[in-house]
């Protein structure tokens, strides 16, 4: 289990195509190409010994290493500390622009600072998730590993300031054939730098220069820096929130806007278990809260690309209407998501099974209408209003829901034990139907609003009785159980109820003696509630932000900005958040987590307007600006 590191022991780089992680001792053990669903090129992360990585790092074990950002940017800075001194390696993908394709750049930088270093780069691509076998070819200007399906890759190595270091026949660093694998050997003295890249795609093998290094190193670090000073987030948690916008920006899918919820498949929710799904995949869900977020922080061209795939999927849809739209897709909008078990992969430390694809894909989960007319809401209320065609195959799907949401779904955690009545099912419902009425009514859209109305106010007759609990004085899962649910944390959120409801505050309550641990809070209790999986799971970040979102509506402002606070000390050492938290302390499931960032930006946004103007149910996002619509983006999106 030593051969696994921490999940929590990496760092992200991408080009908003792809992305890869890198660990603290320097080993990229993750990175599928040419997209984020694509087949893995490195994933020892979920085998050590069939996965493939690509390493480098001192030559002796007795070192201690250190990881950062550069600041203002994704680029990922790995330090090693040894006897002899003390060497960097800059970890960082080009950005691969707007226009899908299949070459793409992995940049490792080279650079002692201190003393004499030698690194040693280890390359051992396993193509296809492992399953394809490679030949290496180390005639010309680089290294070239092709594998026996399409895949092609190649090593050029830039020896940038390399004084008196010759090893033969290669410019300053020594090269080792192990079977079709590569070692390669460099010394490096103070002042020294190299540079190594892995290409995609990319043509024939060619020298790179120094001056071309250094240009693309450059330009990399602009894009993130322009980037990221055009957020207008000025609240308390600006170091935070713009680590995790970036994060985000690096799971998004650039030709698209599609947002990934995790660049990895197969990481569990408990060690050894098989609550092990692929995430590198776009859910419908995703697009209210990142819409929510990308709009807190002033990104109004990333949120209105991501609301014009959602416009996109529901316009595919329309033709379809007989049937519900699928809850998730490829970042391309292709529905194919056959979930399959790599059964030669041993998994993160033995948690197999290893799954590629998602079964829940063709699950009933009527939330996501809800979420997704929330996210069309939120972008016609800052001026990008939807064009007659989205909003034919808006008002199709209402008239979908209107008779269809009165049945059991299999809810918004995806559970495999069977369809139910879930109560934030119908929360979204009548969210779905409240956006819809109010877009219709505010921008004159043809509608029957008679109907959707007097839908709208059955769902919510129906949560107020039936999903009230008067044994629990809560709200609860579904109509049939006493079981809590964290989901429910959105009811204030969403406008459902006032955050001052008494019956809300009981149910607040009652969430906070059994679904809080530390200020940490768990989905529900699967041993309560079977779900169909066994074993247990660790606590959900993205609902701790939703705790904190409630909490501060609430009225209870101290208590939300310490379990605020409280939820930093559990990010890792570059503040990012994998899925769910474990008993000590652990990152735990895929990772970085689009959810967490999302919810961590959101609650971010809302504790400081609560903070500024006193706890309530305000929209800070518009209140902000007034419900302003800006001047630098068009007023209608096509579809």
């Amino acid at each position: 289990m030593e051969r696994y590191p921490n999940i929590s022991d990496h760092g992200l780089i991408g080009d908003l195509q792809t992305a890869a992680l890198v660990t603290t001792d320097g080993a990229v053990d993750w990175f599928c190409c040419p997209r984020f669903d694509s087949p893995s090129v490195f994933a020892s992360l979920l085998d050590a010994d069939k996965g493939g990585y690509f390493r480098i790092a001192p030559d002796t074990s007795s070192y201690v290493s250190r990881q950062l950002y550069l600041p203002d940017t994704a680029m990922l800075i790995t330090r090693f500390l040894t006897d002899g001194g003390v060497g960097e390696v800059t970890d960082f993908m080009p950005v691969a622009g707007r226009q899908a394709t299949d070459r793409h750049r992995l940049v490792r930088q080279l650079k002692v600072v201190r003393g004499t270093m030698t690194f040693v780069a280890d390359i051992k691509p396993r193509f296809d998730y492992g399953r394809a076998p490679h030949t290496l070819d180390m005639s010309g200007d680089g290294f070239t590993f092709t594998s026996h399906g399409p895949d092609r890759m190649h090593l050029t190595v830039s020896p940038t300031g390399m004084r008196e270091v010759s090893l033969g026949e290669h410019d300053g660093y020594a090269v080792e054939r192990i079977g079709d694998d590569l070692r390669i050997t460099m010394t490096l003295r103070e002042g020294q730098s190299a540079g190594v890249m892995l290409e995609s795609m990319g043509g024939k093998p060619r020298r790179i220069s120094a001056t071309e290094l250094a240009r693309i190193t450059d330009d990399t670090a602009k894009f993130w820096r322009d980037w990221v000073h055009r957020s207008t987030y000025q609240g308390r948690w600006r170091e935070m929130v713009a680590r995790s916008a970036m994060t985000l920006k690096l799971m998004t899918y650039a030709p698209t806007g599609a947002l990934v919820a995790a660049p990895t498949t197969g990481l569990p929710e408990l060690t050894g278990g098989e609550r092990n799904w692929d995430y590198r995949f776009t859910w419908i869900r995703d697009a209210s809260f990142s819409v929510y977020a990308l709009l807190g922080l002033g990104y109004v061209e990333e949120a209105a690309a991501f609301g014009q795939w959602v416009r996109d999927r529901l316009i595919e849809h329309e033709g379809n209407g007989a049937t519900p739209m699928k809850i998730m897709y490829r970042v391309d909008g292709t529905s194919d998501l056959t979930e399959e078990t790599l059964d030669h992969l041993e998994g993160w430390r033995g948690s197999h099974p290893v799954r590629i694809g998602n079964g829940a894909a063709d699950q009933l989960q009527l939330d996501i209408y809800g979420e997704a007319l929330d996210a069309v809401a939120k972008i016609d209320a800052r001026g990008l209003q939807t064009a007659y065609q989205g909003w034919t195959a808006v008002a199709n799907m209402i008239d979908w829901l209107c008779g269809h949401w009165d049945q059991p779904d299999e809810g918004v955690w995806e559970t495999r034990g069977g369809r139910k009545d879930f109560t934030y099912g119908r929360v979204q419902c009548w969210v779905a139907l409240d956006r819809a009425i109010r877009l219709a009514e505010n921008r004159g859209r043809p509608a029957d609003i008679d109907r959707w109305r007097s839908t709208r106010d059955a769902i919510y007759e129906q949560v107020m009785t039936k999903g009230w609990n008067p044994k629990r004085n809560a709200f609860t899962q579904h109509y049939e159980t006493e079981v809590l649910d964290s989901s429910l944390l959105m009811m204030p959120l969403t406008g459902f109820v006032s955050p001052f409801d008494p019956m809300w505050l009981q149910t607040l309550d009652a969430m906070d003696n059994e679904l809080v641990s530390d200020s940490l809070v768990y989905r529900y209790n699967p041993s309560a509630s079977p779900d169909g999986l066994r074993g247990s799971e660790g606590t959900f970040s993205l609902c701790t932000f939703w705790y904190v979102d409630a909490l501060a509506r609430s009225g209870r402002l101290q208590n939300a900005e310490l379990v605020f606070e409280k939820m930093h000390t559990y990010a890792n050492h570059l503040g990012l958040y994998s899925e769910e938290i474990g008993i000590t302390g652990e990152q735990l499931g895929n990772f970085p987590q689009a959810f967490s960032h999302l919810a961590l930006i959101n609650a971010a946004i809302n504790l400081d307007y609560q903070l500024d103007h006193g706890a309530g149910d305000v929209e800070p996002v518009l209140a902000r600006t007034g419900g302003a619509v800006p001047t630098v983006v068009p007023t209608a999106l096509p579809g």
